[in-house]
């Protein structure tokens, strides 16, 4: 355990010392509010934070990769991460702890959205069940791509790579309920009896800014379904996972 937080902080401070990680907060904290300010500025709008969550999962395909693509890449590029799996330091505590500093990163940017409740509390009525819930799903669906980010960090030396790797694959998830539904014949029926939109998308965005679909819906709406949250773990799990084996891998090269 000592391990883990040791790692974790050395990446923390090395984000707060990084001009990129204030960028990228910056970036977030802009496109979020654009949503946001999109969604209540319609007339009889409701005070809900729909429009900021939209813009969140949306902007996480390529926030996600930029928060993770130096983790793994760079160690390996300056030779460091040889030293590192040759110190007293288990490969599953490396993933962990760096997962953990991401995560920590990514909690304060969305923390820092926290601004948009305050207005809405201020000028308007909202229902907190949406709110917490929908807070809730945004860390979860961050989680889930921090965990693909991560995985794409550790497959190659340069984080542009990377970052090109983990914002494809968040991006083929992000969209697959939006290719299945419009696929004819034999690939419509394959994609139908086994569910696969439903199984692997991240969220529907049939209509581009509004949460409709996928395992982000319910959250968005106020209601915790444990099918949803287990799908955001067990993603997470998954590609932490697959991390770890790719980080082993390497003591037999």
């Amino acid at each position: 355990m000592r391990n883990i937080q040791t790692i974790a902080w050395k990446e923390v401070k090395t984000y707060f010392a990084s001009p990129m990680a204030y960028v990228v907060a910056a970036s977030f904290l802009a496109i979020t509010g654009f949503f946001f300010v999109a969604s209540v500025s319609d007339p009889f709008s409701e005070a809900s934070i729909r429009g900021y969550v939209a813009g969140a999962i949306f902007f996480m395909v390529f926030l996600s990769p930029a928060l993770t693509m130096r983790l793994l890449a760079e160690e390996q590029k300056l030779g460091t991460l040889e030293l590192l799996m040759t110190s007293p330091v288990r490969e599953w505590e490396i993933v962990i702890g760096k997962f953990i500093a991401a995560f920590v990163m990514l909690a304060l940017m969305v923390a820092g959205t926290l601004y948009f409740v305050i207005v809405l509390a201020w000028y308007g009525d909202p229902d907190i069940g949406p709110i917490l819930t929908g807070y809730l799903g945004v860390l979860l669906y961050g989680s889930a791509t921090l965990a693909i980010g991560l995985m794409a960090s550790a497959l190659s030396s340069n984080q542009l790579v990377s970052l090109v790797v983990g914002a494809g694959l968040l991006t083929a998830l992000t969209v697959s309920n939006f290719v299945a539904d419009r696929l004819t014949g034999v690939a419509e029926e394959i994609v139908s009896n086994f569910q696969l939109g439903s199984s692997f998308s991240v969220f529907d965005t049939s209509s581009f800014g509004v949460v409709e679909g996928g395992h982000f819906a319910d959250f968005a709406r106020g209601i915790l379904s444990v099918t949803d949250i287990a799908y955001y773990v067990s993603i997470t799990a998954v590609f932490l996972f697959i991390t770890v084996v790719l980080l082993e891998s390497r003591r037999w090269r």
